[in-house]
């Protein structure tokens, strides 16, 4: 693994931008992006969702740009300018916009909310009946379908991030899997192999290993990222989809940025 295309620094939930910089650099990565975090939906329950969070890419990336230069003076790695955007299919004439204007090197596109709820928040789901959660989890697939067709984005991450919440774990199907390699495959956006829980209660990789096989029919070919927001979580993650790369002898692509 020689670029890690998914972190976060305090732009976002992620930590200082020279620490990330460091752990990077440390492990022996050649390169690190900063995807923060970034809504640009105009509906009110997602802005009042980035203002609780203090989830602003939106205005200050200008003011992070200016500090990915100096990292890239203070060390020895190649430091990427990236966005993670919310993606929701009713956003795409907001969310295309201002990646026109804000000229990113890379965006990743994720689906985080249904029902504009944070797709982790356990308590929400667990109160839905067991159809309800099945119908959000086709909802969920959905919207990657729609990401992947958008066109918006380098790359699609965590695309079953369902899996993570306990709530809504176990509803994907096989006809969830192929709607989004079908997708994929059509797509200029590549799919993340993302470590973003491998080393927590979820205890895998995204796609999970059911998905992967699907996906393998369909020769895609992945990015990597860690997904981290501290710097201790680099390495440690690093390893983890270095041995699953090798173990199962995925194909992997580096952007070209």
């Amino acid at each position: 693994m020689r670029a890690d295309y998914h972190t976060h620094s305090t732009y976002s939930d992620g930590r200082f931008l020279w620490s990330m910089c460091e752990a990077a650099e440390e492990v022996g990565l050649d390169a690190i992006g900063f995807a923060d975090h970034c809504n640009v939906s105009s509906r009110e329950r997602q802005q009042r969702a980035k203002h609780a969070l203090g989830f602003n890419l939106d205005i200050t990336y200008e003011r992070r740009r200016e500090a990915i230069k100096g990292m890239r003076e203070r060390f020895d790695i190649d430091v990427y300018d990236g966005v993670e955007m919310d993606f929701d299919s009713r956003d795409i004439d907001e969310i295309s916009a201002f990646l026109d204007e804000a000229g990113f090197q890379y965006a990743i596109g994720s689906v985080h909310h249904l029902e504009a709820v944070n797709v982790h928040v356990e308590p929400y789901f667990a109160r839905k009946s067991e159809g309800e959660r099945a119908d959000l989890v086709d909802q969920f697939f959905g919207e990657v379908v729609a990401l992947l067709e958008s066109e918006l984005f380098d790359i699609a991450a965590h695309v079953d991030l369902v899996e993570r919440n306990p709530a809504l774990r176990g509803f994907a199907t096989d006809d969830h899997y192929h709607a989004v390699a079908e997708a994929a495959e059509q797509s200029r956006t590549l799919l993340e192999l993302n470590a973003g829980r491998v080393l927590g209660e979820y205890g895998e990789l995204h796609p999970n290993r059911a998905f992967l096989e699907v996906l393998a029919d369909y020769d895609i070919e992945f990015v990597l990222g860690t997904d981290s927001h501290e710097p201790g979580e680099i390495g440690e993650r690093k390893e983890e989809i270095e041995k699953f790369v090798t173990a199962h002898g995925l194909e992997t692509v580096e952007l070209g940025l």
